[in-house]
């Protein structure tokens, strides 16, 4: 395999970037990560109007999710590759623009077809996170990298956080196309923004781009998601539902095959098959899955009318107020576990942030009634995620070469991603099981929703055992026993 080529300077251009321009790398990085998420999220509190709006079925509005959902997850490695091998300041753009464009059809249209095709142009930037990590990587030096790193992988729940509350004041007091416009402005504002304060990251892994993997790639991810997405709506023994999770095993297994036969590979699966890599996309999964759990059911949860005896009856906006406090828990926390990872390695922060995500599972099991104790649950459980979240680039930064950080860390984005899917269909069939008539409509049981608690602190705890699984840094014991031999020749000199 070829070594990383930097990528020479142009003639009569300085090596070195503004002053400004510098310090404002990491604050621009992390609004894209913030803009992404919320751009996901703002949908959700539109969900029980669209129908009327768009006049479409339930079913069909329900695309708008699964659209973003399938080709983030597709896109995401491919994008991750293509910003190792073509400059990944040049691909995150084009990932902003792509969702900025796609704000900008919703803004402009009602039409249920446009809108979804918008919204599955929305999923490129499901790739912003990972290619700002690879950037950050390759442009800060060692002693800041860890502290931005955790902020850049703490955007994701900061921006759900922000999302919800604005989306639903803008859905209750504006037209909801007014909602479009806004995220518009903002993602062409970060798109001049990158391409103005971000410094094209010097190191590349040249080579012809696998187009075939990448389609193998797609095709087995759509099947699979597409199957976790709409299995309970469709039926889990369907025979629609049967054919996906089969035609994915195909695919992906023939996928598998090529892969290890590519010269080029889009993902590296020798890499991928390496114990700390491996398992620490197996915690990214479980991870996921843990973390998602929670503001899927707290929001259900909340809303639900006093009449069931444990739901409070609140509206979306007091929701999504209700999750803002865990997205400032992020924003405060990331610098922490930075500090960690420094000290204790990122796989004791990634367990340790495993278990405080089982902890705050533990607080919604004991009061889910009281709306302080809803509050404080979710909050530590986003105390967890953030400690999580943050190791997990960092344990894949350190365990793959330079010139693969993107796509090897658009991989663990997979992940999650796909971990998130499974959490959401396992949630709702958890809940549809666990029903009673509440005015004659059918709604969740408090004890359904103890056992989606009880499912979610589970597989925390799977998580924290997975993380603990992953070997230590070789490389950090090997530079710890250098400096310890030099300090021990230096005093006996």
């Amino acid at each position: 395999m070829d070594h990383p080529a930097p990528i020479p300077q142009p003639p009569g251009t300085s090596t070195a970037a503004p002053r400004l321009r510098d310090r404002l790398t990491i604050p621009v990085l992390a609004s894209g990560g913030i803009l992404m998420a919320v751009m996901q999220t703002v949908v959700v509190p539109l969900l029980p109007d669209l129908p009327r709006l768009t006049h479409a079925s339930a079913a069909t509005v329900s695309w708008m999710v699964t659209a973003t959902l399938l080709s983030g997850a597709v896109l995401t490695p491919v994008l991750g590759r293509a910003g190792d091998m073509y400059g990944k300041r040049r691909v995150l753009t084009g990932a902003l623009a792509l969702m900025t464009v796609g704000s900008v059809m919703c803004a402009l249209s009602s039409d249920i077809g446009v809108l979804i095709a918008a919204r599955a142009l929305q999923g490129a930037a499901a790739s912003v996170v990972p290619l700002s990590i690879s950037i950050l990587r390759d442009e800060l030096p060692p002693e800041r990298r860890g502290s931005a790193v955790a902020l850049m992988s703490s955007t994701v729940g900061i921006g759900a956080a922000l999302g919800l509350p604005l989306a639903a004041l803008v859905v209750q007091y504006a037209d909801w196309h007014t909602m479009f416009w806004l995220t518009s402005a903002l993602g062409a504002l970060g798109v001049a923004a990158t391409w103005w304060a971000v410094r094209e990251s010097p190191v590349r892994e040249p080579g012809r781009f696998d187009v075939l993997g990448a389609l193998g790639l797609a095709a087995g991810l759509v099947c699979l998601l597409l199957g976790v997405s709409q299995g309970g709506q469709w039926g889990w023994g369907s025979p629609r539902v049967l054919g996906l999770f089969l035609a994915a095993a195909a695919v992906l297994a023939l996928w598998w095959w090529q892969q290890l036969r590519a010269e080029r590979p889009l993902v590296d699966l020798r890499l991928v098959t390496r114990p700390r890599v491996g398992l620490s996309h197996v915690a990214a999964l479980l991870t996921g899955f843990a973390f998602y759990a929670n503001s899927l059911v707290t929001a259900q949860l909340v809303q639900a009318p006093e009449a069931t005896g444990y739901g409070l009856g609140l509206s979306i906006v007091a929701t999504g107020l209700c999750l803002l406090p865990g997205g400032v828990t992020m924003l405060l926390f990331s610098p922490l576990s930075a500090r960690i990872s420094a000290a204790r390695g990122p796989r004791v922060t990634l367990a340790l942030g495993a278990a405080v995500i089982a902890c705050g599972y533990a607080v919604r099991i004991a009061d889910s009634r009281d709306l302080w104790m809803i509050i404080l649950g979710a909050t530590v459980v986003a105390t967890g995620t953030t400690l999580a979240y943050s190791a997990l680039p960092t344990l894949i930064l350190r365990a793959v070469p330079a010139a693969q950080t993107a796509s090897a860390n658009g991989v663990n984005v997979l992940m999650r991603t796909i971990g998130q899917a499974t959490s959401s269909a396992a949630v709702t069939a958890v809940l549809v099981h666990h029903t009673s008539p509440v005015a004659g409509v059918p709604l969740p049981t408090l004890h359904g929703y103890l056992l989606a608690f009880t499912m979610a602190g589970t597989i925390a705890l799977a998580a924290c055992a997975a993380a603990l699984s992953i070997p230590a840094d070789d490389t950090r014991r090997a530079e710890a026993a250098t400096r310890g031999a030099r300090d021990e020749a230096l005093e006996g000199a």
